[in-house]
């Protein structure tokens, strides 16, 4: 399985979104500047995200980007759906049934055995990242990432964050 990028930069910018004072916001251009990405294909990933209803984007001069709920209630499953869609990474095309040796309909009654095997391991993939919320990231971040890069990040992204009077309820 193969995740597009889009998702590993949609959770990057999540989880800095999820550190943003109350009434701040990011431009899309600071998010793409910060992680050296192109602006043009973050802002799509950034347009999907509110889409879904994870990033709420603010109009106007003191606009930007900013988390629509609690990170606490953002899974990384939520993201990648809203990334990449919902659909199985496995796709069962029955190929069992193209044998040049025919056989009746009813040699297929019972699912493919490859199917199911991959159907379930997707539901397990999709049960952890269910299981695990943007606020898990965050904090885990916080945890093993060098202190003084954190605080230099922090410094660079303050001098950037712009505020609004229009705050979530």
């Amino acid at each position: 399985m193969r995740l597009s990028e889009g998702v590993e930069w949609g959770l990057h910018c999540l989880a800095i979104l999820g550190g943003l004072p109350e009434g701040g916001t990011l431009p899309g251009r600071v998010l793409a500047e910060f992680h050296g990405v192109s602006p043009t294909y973050l802002l799509k990933h950034l347009k999907t995200l509110t889409e879904a209803g994870l990033v709420e984007s603010v109009p106007g001069p003191r606009g930007g980007f900013r988390l629509a709920k609690p990170p606490e209630t953002i899974t990384l499953l939520d993201t990648v759906i809203a990334i990449d869609g919902e659909a199985a990474a496995f796709r069962c095309t029955e190929i069992r049934q193209r044998s040049p040796v025919r056989r009746s309909a009813t040699a297929f009654a019972l699912p493919c055995p490859v199917k199911v095997a991959m159907l379930k391991a997707d539901a397990a993939w999709r049960a952890a990242l269910a299981s695990q919320t943007l606020a898990d990231i965050i904090g885990a971040v916080t945890r093993i990432a060098d202190q003084e890069g954190l605080r230099r990040n922090a410094e660079w992204l303050a001098e950037r964050v712009r505020f609004t009077t229009n705050t979530l309820s």
